[in-house]
């Protein structure tokens, strides 16, 4: 009998809109505990056993298990913590009360990423229910709390868990289930990521700012700190931050070239531009997006950005920056370097604190895995996949996972999500037709891969 699609895009709805309605902001500390214990009901209603893993610090990630027909075991990652919502005077509905509109769900974490937990239960739900309570394969789910504040305690809980993890195969947070050329996508890595706070006090106090002929600025003297990472043509001018990238293999690039280009166009619209910086398109868009590091200004603060006028000299001056790395590339060491640049050209007054960092990490092309999982998702969709061997954003679990359990993964199209679905932003939202693809696929993979042995 053909799978009820229909039936399990409304209990997958269901589910969603459940977990949206938590508010589970980690940079906040809101509802993590109560949203955790939600993730656990629902896994442990669909047949799961499960428990909580804690680290030393931090909120505690859910961990399910469920044995299947066939010893093929298949682990799941996501996450159940979202972004703030500021500002929230720029949502047309309430962020915590899921509300559809133009066929689209409206709410934070609709598409970062609990449509795609939702996804994965309800199939497996139905899975259950077609086949008398018994999965077709082993599943091992680890849904943490912490991924939107970079996952900082995710290796410890994966390091005193690591028999409770091992599978033959993961997926991670996925990958759009349909692009717009109608290919279904793959991710097969992500660029690793270094956050820093630059701070520094040039007064004690906050003065007139008529004493700028005679005092200093902490505001000036930030600027061009930050302005001196930065050569003319856009590159990072770190002395040595370029030393440990690569390349792309021939085979890398082959990937890229075929590829899917059809979100160019859509990405340009959302961010209301004409064109990408130096006029980039196609093959050598992506390239650049996927196979190059960059030094990003977060966040500036210093003195007043409020109405009219005051007439104030700053004491001190703030910025955020982040750094995303490629392959080879090691945060740590780039966290040095910036810091030693900084005392080269004379800004050792800047005070430099590592926030947070991940190491880059990707699936070989060439892995069984990766060929299983696209050829089942060719099958379902009757189109090429696109396949990015590294992403331009970052997802620190991924290394850990690699290095500690050794467990081949990848980002698969069951993620109903689009690129104009304003992860991060107010109004974020997924669109309703996106759910059913997401859907065919999932249940078909978890199918295949009973047959995988």
């Amino acid at each position: 009998m053909a799978p009820d699609y229909g039936r399990i895009q409304d209990d997958a709805l269901q589910i969603l809109d459940a977990l949206c309605r938590c508010g589970s902001v980690s940079a906040e500390g809101r509802e993590l505990d109560e949203t955790a214990a939600l993730v656990q009901e629902l896994l442990n209603e669909a047949g799961f056993e499960t428990k909580q893993l804690r680290a030393d610090e931090g909120p505690a990630a859910v961990w399910g298990e469920q044995r299947g027909r066939s010893d093929y075991t298949l682990l799941l990652y996501n996450h159940y913590d979202v972004q703030p919502v500021d500002p929230l005077e720029l949502w047309d509905s309430p962020p915590f009360e899921p509300t559809v509109r133009d066929e689209k769900l409206f709410a934070r974490g609709s598409a970062d990423n609990k449509a795609e937990l939702a996804v994965r239960l309800a199939v497996l739900r139905a899975l259950r229910e077609a086949n008398d309570g018994e999965l077709p394969i082993g599943i091992r789910w680890i849904v943490e709390g912490e991924e939107e504040v970079g996952s900082p305690n995710f290796e410890q809980i994966v390091e005193r868990n690591v028999d409770l993890l091992r599978a033959d195969g993961c997926l991670w947070e996925g990958a759009s289930a349909v692009l717009p050329d109608g290919r279904p996508e793959f991710g097969l890595g992500f660029k690793g990521a270094l956050f820093v706070r630059l701070h520094i006090r040039a007064l004690a106090t906050d003065a007139h700012s008529a004493l700028a002929a005679v005092a200093p600025s902490a505001a000036w003297r930030l600027v061009e700190a930050l302005a001196s990472l930065r050569a003319p043509d856009g590159t990072v001018a770190i002395e040595g931050f370029y030393d440990r990238v690569l390349e792309p293999t021939a085979a890398e690039r082959a990937a890229l070239a075929s590829s899917s280009k059809s979100e160019a166009a859509e990405v340009l619209d959302v961010l209301g531009l004409e064109e990408f910086v130096d006029g980039l398109t196609g093959d050598a868009l992506l390239e650049r997006l996927c196979y190059s590091p960059t030094a990003n200004i977060a966040g500036l603060a210093s003195g007043y950005s409020g109405p009219g006028v005051k007439t104030v000299l700053p004491a001190e001056a703030a910025a955020g920056m982040d750094f995303r790395l490629v392959p080879h590339q090691r945060p740590r060491e780039i966290f040095e370097l910036l810091r030693a640049h900084l005392e080269r050209h004379g800004f050792g007054d800047v005070e430099v604190t590592l926030l947070d960092a991940a190491d880059p990490a990707t699936t070989p092309l060439d892995d069984p895995f990766v060929a299983r999982v696209v050829a089942v998702a060719e099958a379902v969709t009757g189109a090429t996949a696109s396949i990015v061997p590294i992403a331009a954003a970052t997802l620190p679990i991924i290394a850990p996972l690699q290095r500690l359990v050794g467990v081949p993964g990848l980002a698969a199209p069951d993620n109903p999500v689009y690129s104009g679905s304003l992860a991060h932003a107010p109004n974020e939202h997924i669109r309703l037709a996106d759910v059913e693809p997401a859907i065919r696929f999932t249940h078909a993979l978890f199918q295949d891969l009973a047959t995988a042995r």
